[in-house]
């Protein structure tokens, strides 16, 4: 009797829908953080084949700090209403407008810190228990001392310390009252490994991901798009880049790399050869050493 062995990509899949189907047989109710980027598209895929042909059985939430870039909007709501599935928006402005965050100002001011307390509050607001993200452990370092199951308290805040054991892929959901968990299904891909994945699935990316010309500004060594959200220094000038996203986020703070990759092929290649994270290229993750472990621990994605 001929052997069948899953190739690299399908045992990937297969443990990333294990993990779905586990976190909605374990949660009342469960939700997919979504940003409009690869990873969180590439999860959205994935739930969908996990209980296909039913409808993705949670609904998708996106924190919207009203700095995102139009295509990002775009794709989500064209996605939203392919699946069919309900999408719950946190405005970071609310929060603003709210009294419950202060607005950075200055020429590298952002919102990307605000958003924390906008999530947690979308989280409260609509008693979600269990909410999955597309964050991967070769990211960056406070990513890779998460587990699938991460716990966080009735504070949404995260303590490296008090992780859970997952042996076997055994997963303990169990929590007090107003304590959450945030779930990694595709916590071990590699950015390869989403990128093939999505040629393979012949997923649909937002035209960020390709080669496309823009205007930017270029600062501390991070490309920038011109937008109405950016504030020029007196030294910076905008010019007209070839450039791609190998990471979605706000505007202000999100770099691009120069390249003409424009198709799945040669963005692949690209990835082959290069010595950065794609992380390397986000203005928030070089405020500080510990930038995105201090964002975790206060409840961040």
């Amino acid at each position: 009797m001929a052997q069948y062995y899953l190739s690299h990509l399908e045992e990937l899949e297969a443990e990333a829908i294990f993990v779905i189907r586990e976190v909605v047989s374990q949660f009342e109710k469960p939700a997919l953080l979504f940003s409009g980027g690869k990873d969180s598209i590439v999860l959205a895929h994935l739930s969908k084949k996990a209980f296909y042909p039913s409808r993705i059985p949670f609904p998708l939430i996106h924190i919207d700090t009203g700095h995102n870039f139009p295509e990002t909007i775009a794709f989500r709501d064209e996605l939203v209403k392919e699946l069919g599935v309900q999408l719950i928006v946190g405005s970071v402005q609310k929060s603003i407008d709210d009294g419950k965050v202060r607005e950075e100002t200055g020429a590298n001011a952002s919102r990307n810190a605000l958003q924390t307390v906008t999530l947690l509050d979308t989280l409260e607001e609509n008693k979600i228990d269990a909410a999955m993200g597309g964050a991967r452990r070769d990211e960056e370092k406070a990513r890779a001392k998460e587990r699938f199951f991460s716990h966080r308290d009735e504070f949404g805040q995260w303590d490296p310390k008090n992780q859970r054991p997952e042996l076997w892929n055994l997963f303990n959901g169990k929590k007090h009252m107003g304590e959450h968990f945030r779930v990694f299904p595709i916590s071990n891909w590699t950015e390869m490994d989403v990128w093939q994945y999505i040629q393979h699935q012949n997923i649909a990316l937002p035209s960020l991901y390709f080669s496309h010309q823009r205007d930017c500004v270029v600062r501390d060594g991070v490309i920038l798009a011109k937008s109405d959200f950016i504030q020029l220094k007196p030294d910076e000038e905008i010019k007209n880049l070839t450039v791609r996203y190998r990471t979605c986020g706000d505007m202000p703070i999100t770099g691009a790399v120069e390249s003409d990759a424009d198709d799945l092929d040669k963005i692949i290649a690209e990835v082959a050869t290069t010595r950065t994270t794609e992380r390397g290229t986000r203005a928030d993750d070089k405020r500080g050493e510990t930038a995105m472990e201090d964002r975790k621990k206060s409840g961040y994605f």
